[in-house]
C-alpha cells in the first residue's frame, strides 16, 4: 500500500468540484475529499514523488479557489 501525503486547505466552498475537476484532470495528480463543506475546508492526498508539481499547480490556481 502507497503511503500519501496530505494537504490540508481551505477553499471557497462553491469551488471544490472545480478543484476535484482540475486534480483529476492531471491524471489523478490528488484526491480531495471535504473536511468541512460549509466552511470550505478539503483535505488533498496526494504522492510525495508530485509534490512540487501539485504545488506549482495550486499556486497557478490560488486565485481561482478562494
Amino acid at each position: 500500500m502507497k503511503c500519501l501525503d496530505e494537504l490540508i486547505l481551505r477553499i471557497a466552498p462553491d469551488k471544490f468540484h472545480y478543484l476535484k475537476f482540475i486534480l483529476e484532470g492531471y491524471d489523478n495528480m490528488a484526491t480531495l475529499s471535504s473536511l468541512d463543506s460549509r466552511e470550505g475546508f478539503v483535505i488533498v492526498r496526494y504522492p510525495e514523488k508530485l509534490a512540487k508539481d501539485l504545488f506549482d499547480l495550486l499556486t497557478s490556481i490560488a486565485v481561482k479557489v478562494s
